[in-house]
């Protein structure tokens, strides 16, 4: 990246999601124990006040002040004074892009624009559409998916934070419908009642009933929905609700409608903010940069009208931090050169080294196993899907910008679902616009017209229908391919992760050595991670079910038994289920519930968040049920889980040494440094157990060497001694080291300038062949130590057997000369 000049060395982070029921006081708590493991930064979820309640964060709606939730600027100065005594850093998370709006007396600015209309000094804070016409609401009624009434789940990525209809009880019980931090604007009441307002913002949260405004209620200066709260115009509020609410600068629709502001992805509760505007940018980032913090992570940067301007404005105004953007990289896809950032937040580094341990022997049973379809026309399908109901009201927005261009909607989501990566970056980018065209065209030669005329101006980086397009695809592109395909495509879902490419089975080691150098040279700062609060599961359910593609056909056999046991309706999602039980059993009940409810419908197939097939859902939960109640299948499935445990473990250490030793600066999970068998969140943010974590860890340093069993040790004994030893000493370089003999498919090893990484991969399969055998590792001059054992050796070349005779992953480091 260019434009960096002398930052604060990044170091090891370790990510928290603070939340109300984990505060910053709970956070400083951790202090002591992160320092032990070995990290340099706390990384933690958003800290701006939130939405009443929120779980996650990303729903600012107060952009002056620390979440009160989380204990507010005092709990904040406690755990900066913690981090700085024991010599760590903070990493902080923030929202650029959206705003929560679902509490709208919670939002500060929201309200004022919901009161005062165009005439609000908050107005141009927002991306809003304040003159749709009224024929333009879309109902989507395939596949719009947040609708509060419909979901109780707090899914940031894949949804925001829904409660029914809004409520936040103790935010009503004081009967507080501002904040007090809000300046109210003294009324200047009319003596007329106006007319209707020259511009409506549409609001989708009516019931989708003709008949929803006739709930409305006037309760002094505020209009009533049910559980949710709107202010009155001054000057507006005679006659009966429904001619209160024509006089209002907002226009409240049904929920299947699309609103009159850009949001996040499809998430109708956050609006998205206008950050390119100086002033607006100042507002909203003047507390986040008072923090002085070591680092910074980007939240959703392809959002943004221009995120070149906007990180340069960033870096700017914090000219020595780690920057980071949580930017998807399609695979071959690289950051634009002129981003003054470190990198990404890890993604394209997940799928590096997960594929690492995926046998690509494996994909020819697996795919018959997965019928007929592939992956890049799932993919193309669901985005259809996405742009046309979904997306439907953005890509209207769009076509009424080029009102000389018949069928330019039509065009626009053709060309939304043919881009190969989630946006350009104009002028960077076109030849991912002119590959759009190509197959767009090959795809709907009824619309090369409509094609051909918006070209030039797709390409025109003045042109605001080429500004918004870059926003739309990347939309088109998380909602369709990580929320929708991701979930209907089941071959391996080990490879079906956010950022992944479920169509590339396994990564060799030569790959993964080629993609390691090139991120110590060009991006040797950039994050790397294997689980986050937006992976679709955890670092080791992947692990295990990795061990699938080395024995394909016992799966397969395993498969048919189980579908046969539990038959379900929908083949895709049977596959989806038992592959989620094959890879985090023994899983509770509930959660198993709850995963299949969402991935359902994400998947949009069988039912869907918008119209929930409640029949065909009571069958999906009763064949998981079997799992548990039907005696037979409950052995089965325990049996074949044990069967491929060890392997899985052995995976788990091999990916978890790999990452946190490769170029880059490694990211661990709050609680994965333990066996985690999380799904998808808000599964991911339940409470970690911390205390067994500081027992074990003490464990260890008192000389404990613990076994590879259920109580995850061994994983906490890696996590700790590779960060350590990165606290110690420079990992530098990287060069792969040879392993030669029999067995040498089955290591991957490097070298980072005198410290060697090894690893054991495809574990089953070498246990089929009877191990090492005469495998060797061959190593530079000198006396290494294996910082997990302490074991040494001085030869040049060591068997593997000796070198992985305790664990499957090793940390070899040389002597000082």
């Amino acid at each position: 990246m260019s434009g960096r000049g002398e930052h604060r060395r990044p170091r090891p982070t370790y990510r928290v999601q603070v939340r109300p029921d984990f505060d910053l006081l709970a956070t400083a708590e951790l202090v002591d124990y992160l320092a032990a493991l070995g990290v340099g930064h706390l990384y933690t979820a958003p800290l701006l006040a939130a939405t009443p309640g929120s779980a996650h964060g990303y729903d600012v709606v107060d952009h002056s002040r620390v979440n009160p939730e989380l204990g507010g600027p005092a709990a904040l100065d406690r755990l900066c004074e913690a981090l700085r005594a024991a010599g760590l850093g903070l990493v902080v998370d923030i929202v650029p892009n959206h705003a929560g709006v679902a509490v709208p007396s919670a939002n500060p600015a929201w309200w004022d624009v919901l009161r005062r209309g165009q005439d609000s000094p908050y107005a141009r804070w927002f991306d809003l559409d304040w003159h749709p016409r009224d024929r333009d609401a879309h109902r989507d009624h395939d596949d719009h998916r947040d609708h509060d009434d419909h979901r109780d789940h707090d899914d940031h990525r894949d949804r925001g934070e829904h409660r029914d209809r809004g409520e936040h009880p103790d935010h009503r019980d004081r009967g507080e419908r501002q904040p007090a931090r809000q300046p109210r604007v003294p009324r200047e009441r009319s003596e007329r009642q106006p007319a209707r307002p020259r511009g409506r913002i549409r609001l989708p949260v009516l019931a989708d009933d003709p008949g929803a405004l006739d709930d409305l209620k006037v309760v002094g200066d505020e209009l009533v929905y049910h559980e949710r709260c709107f202010p009155i115009a001054d000057g507006t509020g005679g006659g009966d609700p429904r001619e209160v609410h024509d006089r209002q600068h907002y226009r409240l629709v049904s929920w299947r409608e699309g609103p009159g502001y850009r949001r996040f992805f499809a998430v109708s509760t956050l609006a998205g903010l206008r950050v390119e505007d100086p002033d607006v940018f100042a507002a909203t980032h003047a507390e986040i940069l008072r923090w002085d913090a070591d680092g910074i992570r980007v939240d959703h940067p392809d959002g943004l009208r221009d995120p070149g301007a906007y990180l340069a404005r960033l870096r700017a105004a914090a000219p020595s931090a780690w920057l980071l953007v949580e930017k998807i990289l399609e695979p071959g896809e690289c950051l634009p050169r002129s981003w003054p950032v470190e990198g990404t937040t890890g993604y394209d580094a997940l799928g590096e080294v997960c594929g690492l341990f995926v046998d690509p022997e494996g994909e020819e049973t697996l795919t018959r196993l997965a019928g007929s379809a592939r992956w890049p026309e799932v993919a193309y399908q669901a985005k259809v899907e996405v742009a046309t109901t979904m997306l439907a009201a953005e890509r209207d927005r769009l076509a009424r910008l080029a009102p000389e261009i018949p069928r330019a909607a039509d065009a626009l989501a053709e060309l939304a679902a043919c881009f190969e990566v989630y946006r350009s970056y104009l002028p960077g980018g076109a030849r991912h616009l002119a590959a759009a065209r190509i197959e767009a065209g090959k795809r709907r030669p009824d619309l090369v017209e409509a094609l051909d005329a918006l070209g030039a101006r797709l390409t025109d980086a003045e042109d605001e229908l080429a500004l918004r397009f870059q926003q739309y695809t990347g939309a088109v592109m998380a909602k369709g391919v990580e929320d929708t395909a991701g979930y209907r495509y089941n071959r391996l879902i080990a490879l079906n992760e956010v950022g992944g490419d479920p169509g590339r089975f396994g990564v060799t080691p030569e790959a993964f050595h080629r993609a390691a150098s090139v991120r110590e040279r060009d991006c040797p700062h950039s994050m790397t991670t294997l689980s986050t609060h937006d992976t679709k599961r955890s670092e080791d359910v992947r692990a295990r079910l990795a061990v699938l593609a080395e024995m394909p056909a016992e799966w397969a056999a395993t498969l048919r038994r189980w579908t046969t046991a539990a038959p379900l309706a929908d083949p895709g999602l049977a596959l989806l289920l038992w592959q989620t039980v094959a890879g985090a059993w023994p899983i509770e009940r509930e959660r198993l519930h709850a995963y299949l409810e969402k991935a359902a419908r994400e998947a949009a197939v069988s039912t869907s968040w918008n119209d929930p097939d409640h029949d065909f859902e009571a069958a999906m939960r009763a064949a998981a049920d079997r799992a548990y109640d039907d005696e037979a299948l409950r052995a089965d499935v325990t049996a074949f889980v044990k069967s491929i445990t060890p392997y899985g473990w052995s995976n788990s250490l091999g990916q978890k040494l790999v990452q946190l030793a490769m170029p880059g600066v490694p990211d661990t999970y709050q609680g994965t440094e333990l066996w985690d068998n999380s799904l998808v969140d808000p599964d991911n943010r339940r409470p970690v157990d911390f205390a067994t974590r500081r027992d074990l860890l003490a464990r260890i340093d008192g000389g404990w060497l613990p076994p590879v069993d259920e109580s995850g040790a061994a994983k906490l004994l890696v996590t700790s001694r590779v960060l350590r030893a990165r606290r110690d000493r420079p990992f530098t370089g990287y060069s792969p080291v040879a392993v030669e003999g029999p067995a040498a498919e089955h290591a991957v090893a490097f070298d980072r300038g005198g410290v060697v990484a090894v690893a054991t991969r495809l574990p089953a399969k070498l246990a089929l062949r009877g191990g090492w055998g005469g495998t060797k590792l061959a190593l530079a001059p000198g006396r290494w130590t294996d910082t997990l054992t302490g074991r040494t050796w001085q030869a040049r070349r060591v068997p593997l057997s000796e070198v992985l005779s305790a664990y499957p992953v090793a940390l070899l480091v040389v002597a000082a000369t």
